[in-house]
């Protein structure tokens, strides 16, 4: 019987101490406390992410236009011209598209900073 509530009592002694240190990872936090900030999520509900399809459309067309400018070299140059920036346009409006699309929510974000 005595050997008995000796046992308990060592295991109750050991969980205590066991108990009473606090983990690695919490003594380091002592020095740093927790910044949470809303940000503001964007999601693209569009399957075409990189705006490929309008920077396509754009260079085809644009270069189509640079095409009837110019003759010879600067024919060829009109061209490039017209392809590059028709593509650029292409981008950037379908990209205005996808934003009136797009649908925005707010997610909590918290990190540790030290003090």
């Amino acid at each position: 019987m005595k050997t008995h509530l000796l046992a308990v009592a060592a295991i109750a002694i050991a969980s205590t101490a066991a108990v009473s240190t606090p983990p690695a990872e919490a003594q380091a936090r002592r020095s740093q406390h927790q910044v949470c900030e809303n940000v503001r999520v964007k999601q693209i509900n569009s399957k075409d992410d990189n705006r490929l399809i309008g920077t396509g459309v754009g260079a085809v067309a644009g270069g189509l236009i640079g095409n009837q400018v110019g003759g010879g070299k600067g024919k060829t140059l009109a061209t490039v011209a017209g392809a590059v920036g028709g593509g650029y346009a292409g981008n950037r409006i379908q990209k205005s598209h996808q934003d009136k699309n797009a649908s925005y929510t707010t997610e909590r974000r918290c990190r540790w900073v030290d003090d």
